[in-house]
């Protein structure tokens, strides 16, 4: 992917004469020594980060790290004391007033944590708000508005007022005035911290099908790890204003930088982010279609396993054979697809493993890991399951499907 924002050393001191401050930052004062010293707060400090174009990108932490000032330095709400903003190669930090008015017109929308709504107007006018200062038409504004009413789920409540909704729908207005103008990208400031933990879970998933079918830049800032490492696709963490380490989710929690990190994933509900191509063994042996049951025996003697998956010529899984069926079904004079069982569980690599756990309860045989084209990329087996949970790493040497 080719990044479409970037920042360079990019630092945020509040105060009257900010870049005074720069130095004792630089020797490694603290952010309370120097307001105390100085009446200046830090803010972000040298921040240097990359957004890849369609990444859902999420910055976490804790209350006064500098996440919010720093997703205010994206669009210059924030104006930084030091460094450079790049939104698709053009340094808006650095550019005239023209530039920045495009840009957040045109690229860059803002969903906040308050909604942020007009009360007086309906849901219909808040969406069309945007498109308004822009002077578009009444009835281009109006079909544009529509139909991003309609990919946020609020068809129907057009014409209901912000009063007359619950907070999750409120929330929806205001993720549908932000796509409404059609920006790259979505700066979006802990928008589901105000919600009840159901309606946010909701939102939560809302946001990821929004995304598969929209493809938008996102920039997400939240306090709460496990909201952070499900809609991540990187992770940056800070803390006192300072970047300390940007990662996937699965870098972050099997490669912590430092105490703080650790620390701060130590209550990560791993279930949520281990995936299954994290925890999958790939096969060391396959059965195709055309092949007999003298060949699959062959395949789980020479591989000193139990059973076998059975793929087509395009790799699809069709089955999985057992020890026991093939050496009975010979006996039988059976063929291969006589014997193989087909009421197997197949899931998707990205799967998580919370949903993984009651397929391994209710399945006797090793689940089936394909990729996008539904090809077989793996298996999984319970016990794999259950050390995603626990262990770094599952094991992958000597393993029994």
């Amino acid at each position: 992917m080719t990044t479409q924002i970037k920042l360079e050393n990019v630092s945020k001191i509040f105060g009257s004469k900010p870049k005074s401050v720069i130095p004792m930052v630089k020797e490694g004062m603290s952010k309370d020594d120097i307001l105390a010293k100085t009446g200046h707060t830090v803010g972000v400090y040298n921040a240097s980060l990359e957004v890849k174009k369609g990444e859902v990108f999420v910055i976490m932490g804790l209350s006064g790290s500098g996440k919010s000032t720093l997703i205010r330095c994206f669009n210059l709400l924030n104006k930084p004391t030091t460094g450079s903003v790049y939104i698709d190669g053009e340094d808006i930090a650095n550019s005239g007033k023209s530039t920045l008015k495009k840009v957040r017109q045109e690229k860059i929308a803002m969903v906040f944590q308050h909604f942020g709504l007009f009360n007086h107007r309906t849901v219909l006018a808040n969406v069309e708000y945007g498109l308004e200062v822009r002077h578009y038409s009444r009835e281009e504004r109006r079909n544009i508005a529509m139909k991003n009413i309609e990919i946020v789920g609020l068809k129907g409540y057009e014409d209901k007022y912000p009063d007359e909704l619950s907070g999750g729908m409120q929330q929806r207005v205001g993720l549908a005035r932000a796509l409404a103008n059609d920006p790259d990208i979505l700066l979006m400031d802990e928008p589901f911290s105000a919600l009840d933990p159901l309606i946010r879970r909701e939102m939560q998933l809302e946001l990821l099908d929004i995304q598969e079918r929209l493809q938008k830049t996102i920039i997400f800032i939240t306090h709460d790890v496990n909201e952070a490492f499900k809609l991540g696709d990187r992770v940056a963490v800070m803390k006192d204003g300072h970047v300390v380490q940007i990662g996937t989710p699965e870098e972050i929690i099997e490669q912590p930088a430092n105490n703080y990190i650790s620390e701060f994933i130590k209550d990560i509900d791993r279930s949520k982010v281990i995936q299954a191509e994290h925890v999958m063994i790939k096969p060391n042996a396959l059965v195709s279609t055309k092949d007999g049951l003298n060949v699959a025996i062959k395949e789980m003697e020479e591989n000193n396993i139990s059973s076998v998956f059975v793929v087509d010529r395009k790799r699809e899984v069709k089955g999985l054979v057992t020890i026991d069926d093939a050496v009975k079904g010979i006996k039988e004079k059976k063929s291969l697809q006589d014997v193989m069982k087909t009421d197997i569980n197949i899931v998707k690599r990205d799967e998580y493993v919370s949903d993984l756990i009651p397929k391994t309860l209710e399945s006797s045989f090793p689940l089936a890991v394909v990729d996008e084209e539904e090809k077989l990329v793996g298996f999984i087996l319970r016990v794999h399951v259950l050390a995603g949970l626990i262990a770094d790493e599952p094991e992958k040497e000597g393993q029994v499907q």
